[in-house]
This record gives C-alpha cells, sequence and structure tokens, in this order.
C-alpha cells in the first residue's frame, strides 16, 4: 500500500531563532497561501510580547509548556453498532495530540478579532501555559465527552 501521508516531518527543518522542529511545525501550520516570512514575523513578534511577559523562563519554553498543556490523551470517535451510532472514546497518538493542540491554539487565535494576529498568538500562549483560555476549554470539553461515554468504551475494538 503507498504511503498516504507526506514526508513533511522528515524534511522539517528546524526554526531558525530557536532550533525547535516543534516551532517550525507551528510556524507552518500558522503560514497562509505560502507566505512564510510573514508567518514567522507572527510567531517571532508574539515570542517577543511573551518574553516581556515572563520574564523568569524562555519564551520558547512557555511556548512548548502551552502546547503541552493542550495535547489531549483521549478523544471520543463515532462507531456504528447494530444501527447506532456510539461516541466511543479512544486514546490519541502523540503525532495527533500535536497536530490537535496546534491546531485548537491557532483556532483560538483566529476566532479572536480587533488585534494583530502577534498579541493574539501570544496572548493564547500564555492563556494556554497558565492552563487557561480557549485552547484548554476545548481540551477539557474533548475529555469531558469521553469521560461521559466512558460506557461505550468496549466497543472500541
Amino acid at each position: 500500500m503507498a504511503d498516504r501521508f507526506t514526508a513533511s516531518r522528515a524534511q522539517l527543518k528546524p526554526d531558525p531563532r530557536y532550533g525547535s522542529k516543534l516551532a517550525s511545525k507551528f510556524i507552518n501550520c500558522l503560514m497562509h497561501d505560502g507566505k512564510k516570512s510573514v508567518a514567522l514575523n507572527v510567531f517571532y513578534t508574539a515570542m517577543d510580547f511573551v518574553a516581556e511577559k515572563v520574564n523568569d523562563r524562555e519564551p520558547i519554553d512557555v511556548f512548548i509548556a502551552a502546547v503541552e498543556n493542550c495535547r489531549p490523551s483521549i478523544e471520543v470517535r463515532s462507531k456504528r453498532v447494530g444501527g447506532a451510532n456510539y461516541q466511543v472514546p479512544t486514546p490519541v497518538n502523540m503525532k495527533r495530540q500535536q497536530t490537535l493542540a496546534i491546531r485548537w491554539i491557532l483556532e483560538a487565535c483566529r476566532d479572536k478579532k480587533g488585534r494583530p494576529m502577534s498579541r493574539r498568538l501570544a496572548d493564547e500562549l500564555l492563556a494556554a501555559y497558565r492552563r487557561e483560555g480557549v485552547a484548554i476549554t476545548k481540551r477539557e470539553n474533548v475529555h469531558r465527552m469521553a469521560d461521559a461515554n466512558k460506557a461505550f468504551a468496549h466497543f472500541a475494538w
């Protein structure tokens, strides 16, 4: 069977300022229409704002902790059994955890309007670092749904 995924993970290079592959992946997800220099500028400006707010830690450490805090450990998936659909809680693999965390942080930033993207991103990263904000709320809702549907866990085969 042919590979279904691109080789983006194998080709991913660390970002220029921090040397982090996670930051590079985040910048690629932030990017629109192939404008990587704009995405780099937004990300690094947001990191400068984070550095102003948090003096005791490096901004890249705050970023990594924010993404870690947003990672879901379990999610619900629809499973059709005997003509009925059940929301079955299933564990999430590490790659999908990271993808969901990045997606939720960026969705939270894009939903807010009225300020520059770098400021919105910095605020959301700081909120996720403190375990609050929209992305953390989304994670908690996913965990709550999985907990509410754990009676259907025996359908996860």
